[in-house]
């Protein structure tokens, strides 16, 4: 198959990283939340995602303090589908597998009306109710490492206390690390700890891998019976947290544009490469889950079923390469391809 002959459209990054940053666009237009998604969706990538509490401080800033506005719309969708998620919500902290790593106890989780989990001293999960009173364990990014806090809150209340004072609550992203907090457990003689485990139906409308959640107290509550959707709180004492809004409401929203930017011309795959080097720094490199979402957003705008990106076989070497000569660790072909030489005569870097 001549990759030259098959893509129509090319897609180029500013930036080549992991983890390239994404900036928030203020719309001051009051729309309701779809027509807001739909608005951000033409003219920048989607709805705003947030990952980590660096991104509410990101995005906070970008709204116009003096104008009159109390709420903003953010990403955030209720699906009514129900999944387990850690508190610690940024995709970058996980590899493929670890988010999905679990321990439940025989038979657990097995109430659908409790969404948190907490570990035994045998290193099991149970779920439970989220206002129970327990211990907790924090994790701190600084050092790598995990607090064991003696003091019984709820599960909101500890994970305020660990963003507060350490990174979150912790996630427990292997064996080795749930035995290293089964050992502090039994070290301090506590039966059951809050892990930063729990369940929720909501998920970001660019799709984005991202757990982080913000609630304020009491959030989200339906209180009105149709509350959907989300909105971050500008100004008062819930600065920066997050409530449940029906979705018909009328709401300034804030937008995010990833660092990709979309080339609508016919080019060959060489040509792309060439015209990237020279307008930008290059075609884009896809090396994660996290990243290929984002760059599916950006090629939504696309009129064309396919976009190029800056994959190529080196021949000499018999392997697959990122044109900034990173290997390929993560990979997603397609049935049938990623196999053998492709036209080695267009791959050279």
């Amino acid at each position: 198959m001549e990759l030259d002959t098959v893509f129509t459209m090319l897609l180029l990054s500013a930036v080549f990283s992991s983890s390239v940053p994404r900036q928030f666009e203020f719309v001051q237009m009051s729309m309701n939340c779809t027509d807001a998604q739909k608005y951000c969706r033409k003219n920048y990538s989607d709805l705003a995602s947030i990952e980590n509490s660096a991104d509410v401080t990101k995005l906070l800033k970008s709204v116009n303090e003096s104008s009159d506005v109390f709420r903003v719309w953010i990403g955030l969708m209720n699906t009514f589908r129900s999944e387990w998620k850690w508190s610690l919500g940024d995709p970058v902290f996980y590899t493929a597998q670890d988010s999905v790593f679990r321990n439940w106890a025989s038979n657990q989780p097995n109430n659908s009306q409790h969404y948190c989990a907490y570990m035994s001293q045998d290193g099991l999960w149970c779920d439970d109710n989220c206002n129970s009173q327990r211990f907790f364990i924090c994790y701190n990014d600084s050092s790598k490492g995990f607090t064991l806090v003696q003091q019984s809150m709820s599960w909101r209340s500890a994970q305020s206390y660990c963003r507060g004072n350490h990174t979150d609550l912790s996630s427990v992203r292997n064996q080795s690390e749930n035995q290293q907090i089964q050992q502090l457990m039994n070290t301090g003689g506590v039966t059951a700890i809050w892990i930063g485990l729990f369940r929720d139906s909501w998920e970001w409308s660019d799709k984005s891998t991202s757990s982080f959640r913000n609630w304020a107290s009491t959030e989200p509550n339906d209180n009105l019976g149709n509350e959907d959707a989300t909105v971050l709180v500008i100004s008062g004492e819930r600065r920066g947290q997050w409530a449940d809004w029906p979705c018909n409401t009328l709401f300034p929203f804030v937008c995010q544009e990833d660092q990709f930017i979309l080339i609508k011309q016919n080019l060959s795959w060489s040509e792309a490469m060439t015209y990237c080097r020279q307008n930008h720094v290059d075609l884009v490199s896809v090396p994660s889950p996290q990243i290929e979402q984002r760059v599916m957003s950006a090629a939504r705008r696309a009129s064309t079923t396919a976009v190029w990106m800056g994959l190529h076989h080196y021949c000499s070497m018999n392997m697959w390469l990122w044109l900034r000569g990173e290997v390929v660790c993560y990979q997603n072909w397609a049935v049938g391809n990623g196999t053998g030489p492709h036209n080695c005569h267009e791959r050279r870097v």
